[in-house]
């Protein structure tokens, strides 16, 4: 079970920041022969995700106290929902290539600056981290937020390689477009399905 959990859990925190890699990427970049650089933007990205997975369980919690339990399967709407919305987008073509850039234009590489762009990029983290945690148990989310807190630190490193290799960037740019919708909708799914909503 605990296995199963951490598994999800490395799956979902891939499919939901693999852009923030790229952002992460553009502060390295832009700080790039600055003392310090590295353990700012470490501190700035815990803070910001930190505000995210700590908004996520507090409306987790108050979901699950005061929302009848008949109801919960329905949060999986919200990550299917996301997933449509963003696989129009990308069919569509409406992602702008330069729309990563313009997050951190202009922007000193500060550790609160990291943590305020880190926490508006995940604002859609929270809506997708929610119906999972409530349909798992207390441990399968200790679980989750174990390994996202664990998971965060590799993605920082993980930036500061890709800052160094443009190519690989644009790689992940390309499929992120196509991970990100496809595992929501398959999330949103499995939620309502696993929760028989809709009588399913």
């Amino acid at each position: 079970m605990i296995l199963s959990s951490i598994l999800q859990a490395i799956g979902l925190f891939i499919a939901t920041n693999i852009d923030d890699i790229i952002v992460l990427s553009l502060f390295f970049a832009r700080g790039a022969g600055q003392h310090g650089t590295t353990a700012r933007i470490f501190v700035g990205q815990y803070l910001g995700f930190a505000g995210i997975l700590g908004a996520a369980v507090l409306v987790t919690l108050g979901a699950d106290a005061f929302l009848p339990p008949e109801v919960i399967p329905y949060f999986g709407l919200i990550p299917l929902a996301l997933g449509i919305w963003a696989a129009w987008q990308a069919w569509r073509n409406d992602d702008d290539d330069d729309d990563d850039e313009a997050k951190v234009a202009g922007k000193n590489v500060g550790v609160w600056t990291v943590a305020a762009v880190t926490f508006a990029n995940g604002g859609d983290n929270i809506g997708v981290y929610v119906p999972v945690f409530l349909a798992v148990g207390p441990a399968a989310v200790v679980a989750y937020c174990i390994v996202f807190l664990v998971l965060v630190a590799v993605l920082v490193m993980l930036a500061k390689f890709v800052a160094s290799r443009r190519p690989i960037a644009e790689v992940l740019e390309r499929f992120e477009h196509i991970l990100f919708p496809v595992v929501l909708i398959g999330l949103g799914i499995f939620i309502l399905i696993s929760g028989g909503a809709f009588g399913l």
